[in-house]
């Protein structure tokens, strides 16, 4: 009689590490001229001032010993390289679409499909709009509506479901927008929302709505390894089952899916579009043609093709996502522990602070979460990007007051492969000593701003 392995208390990564990169080690007072220096931008920040680098998963991800023997098996040949074949049958058996268009990343996608398949005035419905994404909606004409699940602002629920998107309020906008709707997206997970997964059920009824209504229904696919994972820890019959044909179910639903594969494929570049609409297809891939590249290599290299192929292959692994989602959920446990709000439950990639919360004595026109930001590297060389007023609010033309966001949060976004748990504890301390000085911490105001996307490159100053 065989006795069942108990789990450990400590997590492991399921790798061994053959190259290390330098860290550099900075003095709270260089912190403090360097983040001046940057006009209170995380964005601005040069990346070697930075010890623990938070601010995005996309393209920072660790590479496998696999991903870069394929880079130098890497087909450099303009049409037709061998690594393009291989790219396009991996992508064709993860997510059974049989049209792929590679793109050099995932809002290059997007700028494809919004661009193609809408007409101008017409709207799109996702649970929440990415920056990008809402932005190249916009550029194409669009109109883009969230409708993000009734949990998804209450930062305290632990509704496990919160990135589904709202049926009642989806049944309301096909109602009233009737025609003018061209497309219904689901993104996996939910970023904006707290990087909370969509259930496969809510997949499976905002896909029959599309159908009834006759409206294209697709994927933003960027995490959706991620996503699979936590359905299988979470939703009602789906335990047990390989995150693979989770992920398979997902796709099944769809028309089509936009893929950065900066995410979920561990690749530093790299995107497509899949479907099966040969005639859309055609149409994105004339579009391709004029920015991006061939149709068989769209903007990226034989040896990205490679990486990003290996990478499809190796997300999907039980052993990864399971320490993947671990090591979230440990430095979500310890923050919220130590009474730092943070937006329950953990997510796949990344652990997000209620800054209104945590800073509440700055009011939301003061950006509490781009001042949180700013306090987190002062105090300890960590990294984070503000999700709130300042990527999503915007200034009133008439009277140049803010308006804020509906809420202001601290995304910790945590890289692929890259960190230990040494780091991320590290990073838990940090987070700590600045909750432990809050009250010091003080609101802050634009100087410029863009009108577009204006998180990248505004400029703020103290009040």
């Amino acid at each position: 009689m065989t006795t069942p392995d108990l789990p450990f208390a400590t997590i492991i990564e399921p790798f061994r590490i053959k190259m290390v990169e330098p860290l550099r080690m900075t003095t709270r007072q260089e912190r403090a001229f360097l983040l001046e220096e940057a006009g209170f931008n995380p964005f601005l920040l040069a990346a070697d001032a930075v010890l623990i680098d938070l601010l995005t998963d996309s393209g920072t991800s660790a590479m496998s010993q696999e991903q870069w023997a394929g880079m130098m098996r890497g087909d450099e040949s303009y049409a037709g390289a061998r690594s393009w074949f291989r790219f396009r049958d991996v992508v064709r058996t993860v997510t059974g679409f049989q049209q792929v268009v590679p793109t050099h990343q995932g809002r290059a996608a997007e700028r494809l499909l919004f661009s193609t398949l809408l007409r101008p005035g017409q709207i799109v419905l996702n649970n929440t709009h990415f920056d990008t994404t809402r932005a190249n909606v916009e550029s194409a004409g669009g109109v883009a509506i969230d409708l993000p699940s009734r949990d998804v602002n209450a930062t305290e629920s632990s509704a496990p479901f919160k990135g589904d998107m709202d049926l009642a309020a989806l049944d309301r906008a096909l109602r009233e927008h009737t025609s003018r709707v061209g497309l219904i997206m689901l993104t996996l997970t939910n970023n904006s929302g707290g990087g909370q997964p969509v259930s496969l059920a809510n997949a499976r009824a905002v896909a029959e709505r599309a159908r009834s209504a006759g409206v294209p229904f697709w994927l933003d696919a960027c995490r959706f390894a991620e996503n699979s994972w936590l359905v299988r820890e979470r939703e009602q019959g789906q335990a047990g089952r390989s995150p693979r044909l989770i992920a398979q179910d997902f796709f099944a639903l769809a028309d089509g899916c936009t893929f950065s594969a900066k995410k979920d494929a561990f690749a530093n570049i790299g995107g497509f579009a899949a479907l099966d609409d040969e005639d859309l297809a055609r149409r994105m891939r004339n579009l391709l043609v004029l920015t991006e590249g061939f149709p068989t290599y769209g903007g990226m290299a034989g040896r990205d093709l490679e990486a990003v192929a290996r990478g499809l292959e190796e997300v999907l692994d039980e052993d990864y996502l399971r320490y993947r989602t671990a090591s979230t959920a440990f430095v979500h446990r310890a923050l919220d522990a130590a009474g730092i709000p943070v937006a329950r439950p953990a997510g796949g990639h990344a652990v997000y602070i209620d800054a209104r919360r945590f800073l509440p004595h700055i009011p939301p026109q003061e950006l509490p979460g781009l001042a949180l930001t700013g306090a987190l590297y002062e105090d300890a060389g960590i990294r984070a990007v503000e999700i709130g007023t300042v990527m999503f609010g915007r200034t009133d033309t008439v009277t140049g007051r803010e308006i804020p966001h509906t809420r202001d949060l601290v995304r910790l976004a945590i890289p692929r492969r890259v960190y230990t748990q040494s780091h991320m504890e590290y990073a838990v301390e940090g987070i700590m000593r600045t909750f432990e000085r809050r009250a010091k911490i003080g609101g802050l105001a634009f100087v410029t701003q863009e009108p577009v996307l204006r998180h990248f490159t505004a400029r703020f100053r103290r009040l």
